[in-house]
């Protein structure tokens, strides 16, 4: 599609959007799946557990994809949806009315961009960009259109981690001062993928899309996308944005830093990944810090609480104690001898992320994005301050963001990491 044709049937969708039905509180919503590999599946999957959702599209580049999805989909009772091999087809579609991107993160922002000018409300896998400026582009086209963009920050609608929040806010362990993302999750060596021909079925120009074309990779394509720059964040902006947001959550919402560094590298291992498998991250505000770690190699406990021996969680620092939070609970220690005076295990049950998806749903009717847990401005956020730690690891040395100029004023190799060279006509203006 060429970009004069793609920006006039945009124009058409958005006009159209106008007269979209007011959905009632019966209705079901018709939802369109873009990105059906392994966390497309659950989304697939959580979907038809969520009565006020109908599956109706699903969208990927690979046809074999597809099938399995179609087929998971009839198998478990529901009706057939329709099939698209590209996410502008869909969009086009009057009748999906919502759309769930689970897509590879160099995807998210021109995929929740094109879905907000066709008219249609969007569910965003975290992270929500794969850029800063891809971060402010989705903010603006979301208010612009006046569409709902929920990122997939599940923790912000799973129960014991809000109560935690609030009991922070409260001053449980009195003025914060200090809070601490880790993403201790082991990562083995990816190895060498020889280049090889691109697989039956799978338009490898639309799956790299923004990213510039390389050639075929089982690396680059499977999963392990997360590692090379083209198309990842690395884990600090995999597994880790789910703990950045949740420090940022912690500290009240703090945005920008006044200065952030970050250390590290990719240690031990000789193979295709460009992303650090280790990396310490420093982000500055006046009068606290977030501090964020990420450990893919074998590592030990923090904080006396390893998942195994491996932590994913939060620590929290104050000057009257400090806060333990991951998936199983909360603990809550206070003191000069650390006592532990609350332990509060999760809900039993699956994630937060179908209360996530239903209060998605929720304000797709109500049409207020401030009944979002997640809102595109909470997830974008969340995402640039991932990406800040990651521009100065790549530009070895402390950045300094100017919030007047929305840059990093003189710096001219920061400046150069907000953005990307877009592949037309895949471009984020």
């Amino acid at each position: 599609m060429s970009s004069v044709s793609r920006r006039s049937f945009f124009q058409g969708a958005v006009l159209a959007a106008s007269a979209t039905r007011v959905m009632g509180a019966n209705d079901r919503i018709n939802l369109g799946i873009i990105g059906l590999g392994g966390r497309g599946s659950d989304h697939l999957s959580n979907y038809t557990k969520i009565p006020e959702a109908r599956v109706a599209g699903l969208c990927d580049v690979n046809q074999a994809a597809r099938e399995r999805a179609q087929a998971h989909l009839t198998s478990s009772g529901n009706e057939k949806a329709a099939e698209f091999d590209d996410m502008r087809k869909l969009f086009a579609d009057k009748t999906i009315e919502a759309v769930s991107i689970a897509t590879p993160n160099h995807w998210h922002a021109l995929a929740t961009i094109w879905a907000c000018q066709a008219g249609k409300d969007v569910y965003c896998e975290k992270p929500a960009s794969h850029n800063i400026h891809e971060s402010q582009a989705m903010v603006a086209v979301a208010r612009k259109t006046g569409r709902m963009v929920q990122i997939g920050s599940q923790s912000r609608s799973t129960p014991h981690k809000m109560r935690a929040m609030e009991m922070l806010h409260q001053g449980v362990i009195g003025k914060l001062y200090s809070a601490k993302g880790l993403c201790y999750k082991r990562r083995k060596s990816i190895g060498v993928s020889p280049v090889t021909p691109v697989p039956a079925g799978i338009d490898w120009s639309q799956f790299l899309g923004p990213a510039p074309m390389r050639p075929f990779t089982m690396n680059r394509y499977k999963y392990n996308w997360h590692w090379f720059w083209d198309t990842g964040n690395g884990d600090i902006g995999n597994q880790g944005v789910h703990e950045m947001d949740i420090c940022r959550w912690g500290l009240g919402e703090v945005t920008w830093p006044e200065a952030t560094s970050s250390t590290g590298g990719k240690y031990a291992y000789e193979d295709d990944q460009e992303t650090p498998n280790t990396q310490l991250a420093s982000l500055q505000y006046p009068g606290m810090e977030i501090v964020f770690e990420v450990r893919g190699l074998l590592t030990g406990p923090e904080g006396g609480e390893p998942v195994g021996t491996y932590s994913v969680g939060n620590l929290f620092y104050g000057d009257e104690g400090w806060m333990w939070l991951d998936g199983r609970g909360t603990k809550i220690y206070k003191g000069e001898k650390s006592e532990l005076i609350k332990e509060e295990k999760a809900e039993r049950g699956p994630d937060g992320t179908i209360a996530h998806m239903t209060n998605f749903l929720q304000a797709c009717r109500s049409r207020k994005y401030q009944d979002l847990h997640a809102d595109i401005a909470i997830g974008a956020m969340s995402a640039s301050l991932c990406h800040l730690a990651n521009i100065a690891y790549r530009v070895k040395h402390t950045v300094k963001w100017n919030g007047a100029g929305k840059n990093f004023g003189a710096d001219a190799a920061a400046n150069a990491l907000l953005t990307r060279n877009y592949r037309a006509p895949y471009v984020v203006a």
